[in-house]
């Protein structure tokens, strides 16, 4: 059977939705969308379609951490790094494949479009049995009108189509294309293909398969995406360590230097083991000692990332998504203030979702009971998620 890859286009800098007034510290491609980052959304889309050796990610290579982080739960092929322009970015990735792979057609995506649908994937890849290129698009149902220096000119709306991704192309067509036209410049690769010649055939998109750039998508996106994740789930957890002698100790991710250490079989996190236990008690999975039992010497001095990172794994096998995780810290000291934004992103790392869906706290009480004595540290987390309706 002849195979088809996918080329998922992520080495985008986000300019333009800079420009309509999105500012972030990184690009729209590795965002929060209804508790996973957009990349993860698209990648996965075509993993459920296509093999993981078979879906290859361009990126910038400034983003490498970002990608890794985007992907963790998604067994894809290392990315490819892009070019200054998507033009660039595309013809680099082809490139990669073609020394890699010897596939009969590929599909080319933006990342902005984390939505794709099964339905969508498989109109183009069926397209490609009758054309060389092949495109999803949606007739265009609003009235146009092209502005002039005194007003505006009406715009025939029946010949005129709106052009999604992703695009499908006999592979040695399209690299040759890529190759032929390298020094101009296109604003998707059926413009290129059409301009070497490739007839293009247009299958049916959809709506949902929306461009994010603006607020406006990102709200419309992630009220599409949350109704297929309504099961509600919260967990919570608990966990005590008692001091011991030592120099430092880590909690919620994060080394803390203090006059003892926590005494258990790993590193003794209270933070990670009590949000632990509150993911796996929201999947009804039991709880850290059954998954990582201290009588197994493969989990001494563990570090606690370990165990948060699998619980947030078996969420995401289940098709869910982690929406928020809030971690008290119970004890007089140390001081947890001046680490608690290091933890928050330090968890929100671990469990790849926005720092906005971590909370971290602390409390004392009031000099009460074994925290208070200053014996040891306790912490109480709570976890919600959303999974699919089954």
């Amino acid at each position: 059977m002849a195979e088809t890859v996918a080329l998922i286009v992520a080495a985008g800098r986000g300019e333009r939705a800079a420009k309509s007034g999105l500012h972030s510290e990184f690009p729209k491609q590795y965002w929060d969308l209804a508790g996973q980052p957009v990349l993860g959304h698209a990648v996965k889309a075509f993993l459920d379609r296509l093999s993981r050796e078979s879906v290859f990610v361009v990126i910038r290579p400034e983003h490498e951490a970002l990608y890794r982080s985007a992907v963790a739960d998604l067994i894809v092929a290392d990315p490819v790094m892009g070019g200054p322009a998507r033009q660039d970015s595309v013809r680099l990735g082809l490139e990669a494949i073609a020394v890699r792979r010897s596939p009969e057609s590929v599909l080319i995506h933006d990342a902005a479009r984390p939505l794709v649908s099964k339905t969508v994937i498989d109109r183009v890849i069926d397209g490609l049995q009758q054309a060389d290129a092949v495109a999803p698009m949606i007739r265009v149902s609003d009235t146009l009108r092209r502005r002039h220096d005194s007003g505006f000119d009406l715009l025939p709306r029946d010949e005129l189509f709106r052009t999604q991704t992703p695009q499908g192309f006999r592979f040695s067509a399209i690299l040759g294309a890529h190759r032929r036209f390298a020094g101009e410049s296109f604003t998707d690769d059926i413009a290129l293909a059409e301009r070497a010649g490739i007839p293009v055939m247009a299958v049916e998109g959809e709506e949902m398969n929306l461009k994010l750039t603006t607020a406006g998508d990102f709200e419309t996106a992630e009220r599409l995406a949350s109704p297929a994740l309504s099961d509600l789930r919260t967990g919570s957890g608990f966990d005590v360590h008692r001091f011991t002698r030592g120099d430092h100790l880590w909690l919620c991710g994060i080394r803390i230097p203090h006059d003892f250490g926590l005494e258990g079989h790993s590193d003794a996190d209270a933070g990670l083991h009590a949000l632990t236990d509150a993911l796996l008690g929201a999947i009804g999975a039991g709880d850290i000692g059954s998954h990582f039992p201290p009588s197994d010497e493969r989990w001494r001095d563990a570090p606690s990332h370990i165990f948060l990172q699998h619980a947030a794994k078996l969420v995401r096998e289940l098709g869910g998504v982690i929406a928020h995780g809030d971690v008290t810290i119970i004890c007089e000291r140390p001081k947890i203030s001046p680490h608690r934004e290091a933890m928050k992103q330090r968890i929100a790392e671990i469990l790849s979702i926005s720092p906005a869906r971590v909370s971290v706290k602390a409390t004392t009480t009031e000099g009460l009971g074994f925290t208070g004595r200053r014996e040891g540290i306790a912490a109480q987390a709570i976890a919600t998620i959303r999974l699919p309706v089954r």
